[in-house]
C-alpha cells in the first residue's frame, strides 16, 4: 500500500561524521559501515590511502562529540604487487573478539588489534569470497565465486584447526544451476543476512524470470532463503523472482533484512509504477516485502516505489535496517534535491491496514555528500543512524554521516 505525499521527517537531524579528502586520508565509501560492542565505526574506501589503492579505517566517538579516524590499513604499499590486495568495495565484519573480516581484489584478510600496540595486525586468510555475517558461534558466511557453474556461491568460511594455517570455504550453495535462464539467480549480491533461526537470506542481481516483464535479457534477480538443515546442511529456496508482474521491482542491489516475525524486507534499484518517466525509464526502483504464507509459498507486496524521483529519491542501491518499533530506513544513490539529484535518506513507518507512510530524512546537495550506495547501520540504542557516501562533501571524496531520526 502507497502513500503518495513525501514530507520532510520533523526533528530529524544531519551530522558529517568525517570528510574524506583522498590521500593520504581514503575516498571513494562504496560500503557501508561495521560497529563493535564500544562504538566504533569501521569502513573501508575504494581508493586513497597512503598508496591510492584504499584504506580500511575506523571511527572513535569521543566525549566531545568529535570523531577521531584511524587508518587501520594501506592497501597495496608494494605496487604493482599487490599481494595485500586493493581497491576494496565491500565492508568489513567485526566478531565477538574485535577482528575484522573484509576482502579487497583477489584476497580474503583478517585485521586484529593487538593488545598491546596501537597496531593492528593484517592478515591474507585466502582468496576465498567476501565475508558478511558472523553466527553466534563466530562461523563467517558470504558470498564467494566462481562457484560449480560460474555464476558464484554462498560460503562459509572455516579457519585452521591450528596456527597460522590457510582458511578455506565450503560452498553452500552454487547458483545457476537451474538453466536455462539461471531460474535460481546469479550472480549474488552484496550479503547474507541471518534470521533468528540461523537462516540465511540474500538476493541476485540478474536471473530468475525474464521477458515479458524484466526488462533486461539476463534476468531481473531473485530473492532467497538457504535454510538450515542442522548438520551442516542447507537447502536453497527462490522466495521471490522479480519482474513477476509489469509494477514488480527489477534488480536488487543489496541483500535484505529480517524482522523477529520472519518478514523479509529489500529495495530494488528498478522497476515499480514509474515505468514510462522519461529519467527512469525502467522504473525507479521499490521497497519490498516477503511474507510466508500458511502454505510455505511467499507473497511479495510493493510497499513503496519512487514516483517523483526530483524529491523523493530514485535508484535505491543499499539495503534497509530495522529499528524496535519495525520503521524502515534507507538511502536512494539519485534523486532528492532538485539541483544536485544526489540521492536521499528515508523512512518508512508502517500503519494501519497495511499502509506505509514515506518521510524524506535527508535530500544531499553534494556539499555535504553525494550518492550513497550502502546500507545504514544503527547504534545499540537506536538512537542513531549511520551511513556512507561514495563521493562528495568538503573533501570531495565522500563522508561518513550521522542522522538522529
Amino acid at each position: 500500500m502507497l502513500l503518495a505525499a513525501p514530507r520532510l521527517e520533523a526533528g530529524s537531524t544531519y551530522k558529517i561524521l568525517h570528510v574524506f579528502k583522498g590521500k593520504p586520508d581514503g575516498g571513494g565509501v562504496f560500503a557501508g559501515l561495521s560497529t563493535d560492542t564500544t562504538g566504533n565505526l569501521y569502513g573501508t574506501t575504494w581508493a586513497g590511502g597512503a598508496y591510492g589503492y584504499g584504506t580500511v579505517f575506523r571511527l572513535a566517538p569521543g566525549s566531545n562529540g568529535q570523531w577521531t579516524e584511524t587508518i587501520l590499513h594501506n592497501f597495496c604499499k608494494d605496487f604493482p604487487h599487490c599481494t595485500d590486495g586493493d581497491l576494496p568495495m565491500d565492508g568489513v565484519v567485526v566478531d565477538s573478539a574485535g577482528n575484522l573480516y573484509g576482502a579487497a581484489t583477489a584476497v580474503t584478510f583478517e585485521l586484529s588489534p593487538d593488545p598491546l600496540s596501537p597496531i593492528w595486525v593484517y592478515r591474507v586468510l585466502c582468496d576465498c569470497g567476501v565475508p558478511s555475517a558472523i553466527n553466534n558461534s563466530s562461523d563467517i558466511y558470504g558470498i564467494g565465486g566462481p562457484g560449480k557453474h560460474g555464476d558464484g556461491d554462498v560460503m562459509q568460511m572455516i579457519p585452521p584447526e591450528s596456527g597460522d594455517g590457510a582458511w578455506t570455504t565450503k560452498a553452500l550453495y552454487s547458483f545457476c544451476s537451474q538453466r536455462p535462464g539461471c531460474r535460481d539467480g546469479e550472480p549474488p549480491e552484496w550479503n547474507v543476512t541471518f534470521d533468528s533461526a540461523g537462516n540465511l537470506y540474500g538476493t541476485t542481481e540478474l536471473g530468475g524470470n525474464a521477458a515479458p516483464f524484466c526488462s533486461g535479457s539476463g534476468g531481473c534477480g531473485v530473492a532467497y532463503q538457504l535454510q538450515s538443515l542442522g548438520g551442516g546442511k542447507w537447502q536453497y529456496h527462490v522466495l521471490h523472482r522479480f519482474a513477476a508482474f509489469p509494477l514488480d521491482g527489477q534488480l536488487p542491489y543489496s541483500g535484505v533484512v529480517v524482522d523477529g516475525s520472519g518478514n523479509v524486507y529489500g529495495t530494488t534499484i528498478e522497476g515499480g509504477s514509474t515505468r514510462n518517466n522519461t529519467v527512469c525509464l525502467e522504473g525507479c526502483g521499490t521497497v519490498f516485502k516477503l511474507t510466508k504464507q500458511a502454505d510455505g509459498q511467499w507473497k511479495e507486496t510493493i510497499l513503496y516505489n519512487f514516483p517523483n524521483y526530483v524529491s523523493n529519491g530514485d535508484g535505491p542501491i543499499g539495503g534497509l535496517v530495522l529499528d524496535p518499533a519495525r520503521n524502515l530506513y534507507g538511502t536512494t544513490s539519485a534523486g532528492g534535491d532538485p539541483v544536485c539529484q544526489c540521492g536521499v535518506v528515508f523512512k518508512m513507518s508502517p500503519g494501519a491496514g497495511g499502509k506505509w507512510t514515506y518521510s524524506v530524512l535527508h535530500r544531499f546537495t553534494g556539499k555535504d555528500g553525494w550518492s550513497p550506495q550502502a546500507s545504514l547501520i544503527f547504534d545499540k540504542g537506536y538512537k542513531h543512524l549511520y551511513g556512507t557516501t561514495i563521493e562528495g562533501g568538503p573533501g570531495g571524496y565522500g563522508v561518513v554521516f550521522e542522522i538522529t531520526p
